[in-house]
């Protein structure tokens, strides 16, 4: 049989090209959990889903009413901007080495079975 290689089309083969893969389903594959458009906000989401992190933020509030105010209200923001901040670069570059290794595996070369 004969093995047929998909490269991507460049040059003057690009509009055939398009009209051709119109047909056929997209395979990409996505792990990423995040775009830049929703990151913080879904990360938000997700870290107030923790207990301890819900915790916190009734501190922080708590802390807001000035008769149950026990420190200043910056100081018992601290801890949990700190946690949300770490949690959200690691979160960050773990979906971002996601994202490259989807984009390696987009882009491989591959063979397609033709009758």
């Amino acid at each position: 049989g004969k093995n047929r290689i998909v490269i991507p089309c460049l040059g003057h083969f690009k509009e055939e090209y398009e009209k051709v893969s119109k047909l056929y389903m997209n395979n990409k594959i996505r792990t990423t959990r995040y775009t830049l458009l929703n990151f913080l906000p879904r990360n938000l989401f997700e870290q107030f889903h923790r207990v301890a992190n819900l915790y916190f933020l009734f501190l922080v509030v708590l802390n807001w009413v000035p008769m149950v105010e026990a420190f200043q209200k910056e100081i018992t923001m601290l801890p949990l901007i700190g946690v949300l901040t770490i949690i959200a670069v690691k979160d960050g570059l773990e979906d971002y080495s996601r994202y490259k290794m989807d984009k390696q595996i987009n882009n491989l070369v591959t063979k397609v079975y033709s009758r």
